[in-house]
């Protein structure tokens, strides 16, 4: 399986229960530490037991609500906050951001734009993170954008490089084409899926021998060391 040399921690300050599992279990699987609240006060209780490298926290909270929870909050820690609501105007964005929020997503949002926004935020605030997605004898370095395999630096282009670490981060398990075109391209993409094709060719040719990336056919892709 992959695994990351160090697991950023997440809260999440979430009242919604659907909401809040839903963020905690795909969260996980992209490769965060996750812990969660439903309220500001219980929020800041767990912030204080167990410390956070982000906090997402929901504004429409029961009780004190969001923005008071970042007023509790930067009074005590610099912690970086991404604030979720289904606020969409622009005074909003402002009293959060003013407020001492480091970004701001408007609901309904894609998961993957979270995702992208939560690693954004993490290489600016905490550059001693270090993110390591490896898996077998392969080895990705997302701070530097370097690869390597048993050693040797591998020669990829953006999008093969982000199409590896999809991989390898979900390694050991079968993604169909959708997915690693959702994941990599987006879902806003308008050209064909062929393109998932072409770009597991590029990673196949870098990755060489012994194989690790494997087509199943009317399955999907799967990264898999084979013994």
């Amino acid at each position: 399986m992959s695994v990351s040399a160090v697991l950023p921690r997440l809260l999440i300050v979430e009242d919604d229960p659907g909401i809040r599992d839903y963020l905690q279990v795909g969260l996980r699987y992209e490769g965060f530490e996750v812990s969660t609240a439903p309220t500001a006060g219980e929020g800041l209780s767990r912030y204080a037991e167990t410390g956070a490298d982000l906090i997402i926290l929901d504004v429409m909270l029961p009780g004190p609500d969001g923005y008071a929870f970042l007023r509790d909050l930067r009074q005590r820690a610099p912690v970086p906050v991404l604030m979720l609501t289904a606020r969409d105007s622009v005074e909003d964005r402002i009293r959060g951001l003013e407020g001492g929020a480091d970004d701001y997503l408007v609901k309904p949002f894609a998961f993957g734009e979270l995702v992208a926004r939560i690693r954004t935020v993490l290489r600016r605030t905490r550059p001693d993170i270090v993110e390591l997605a490896r898996y077998a004898d392969l080895e990705l370095n997302e701070g530097t954008r370097e690869a390597f395999r048993r050693g040797r630096r591998l020669d990829l282009r953006p999008t093969t490089f982000n199409l590896l670490l999809f991989l390898t981060r979900h390694s050991e398990r079968v993604l169909p084409k959708q997915v690693l075109l959702d994941a990599v391209w987006g879902q806003g993409f308008l050209g064909s899926d062929n393109v998932v094709e072409l770009y597991v060719g590029y990673a196949r040719r870098a990755l060489g021998d012994p194989p690790l990336l494997h087509t199943l056919r009317g399955s999907g892709y799967l990264l898999q060391e084979r013994r």
